[in-house]
């Protein structure tokens, strides 16, 4: 197994690569998703079935975006593509469409909770925050960061979903 230097200047064993998500995608992509709700209620009430459609294509759009300006990238560095690598880097941005998920279902069960189209967005706002200082909380202790940097990477990212927040009441009223 190959070492590398760590950051604690010793060394470090590689683990064998295998299937790893992506918290950056997935982060990001629960930012946009709170994002989209946010924007929408700028323009009036989105009915559930509209709002739920334009958080998952939203999703879709960053992720192929993402996918196309990785693919550039490495094709500009000189990197010949394949079909396989092509398959490996959608893969690995797929978590940007999936964070969109768990919003588009809260806007999808609201009408079981009783919620008005304020209260979807509100709700469905509040999933796409949780979830994303859920994903970056997770992504933290995966790094094996301290207990100090893992509360620092959630309130960084509760930070951030709250300038959205004050950003949706704001443009609101």
């Amino acid at each position: 197994m190959p070492s590398v230097p760590s950051s604690s200047g010793g060394t470090a064993q590689h683990r064998p690569a295998g299937p790893r998500t992506d918290y950056a995608g997935a982060i990001y992509g629960a930012l946009l998703a709170a994002s989209v709700i946010a924007g929408t209620g700028a323009f009036g009430p989105f009915p559930r079935l509209e709002l739920v459609l334009f958080l998952l294509v939203t999703g879709i759009v960053f992720w192929a975006a993402h996918v196309y300006a990785r693919l550039a990238g490495e094709r500009a560095h000189g990197q010949l593509l394949s079909w396989s690598e092509v398959r490996h880097v959608a893969r690995h941005e797929w978590p940007m469409v999936q964070a969109a998920v768990p919003p588009a279902v809260a806007v999808a069960i609201s009408p079981l909770l009783r919620l008005g189209l304020a209260e979807t967005a509100w709700f469905a706002l509040g999933v796409a925050l949780i979830e994303q200082v859920a994903w970056s909380t997770v992504a933290a202790m995966r790094a094996g960061a301290s207990r100090r940097l893992v509360v620092v990477s959630g309130l960084v990212n509760l930070a951030l979903g709250l300038i959205i927040v004050v950003a949706k009441t704001t443009i609101h009223h």
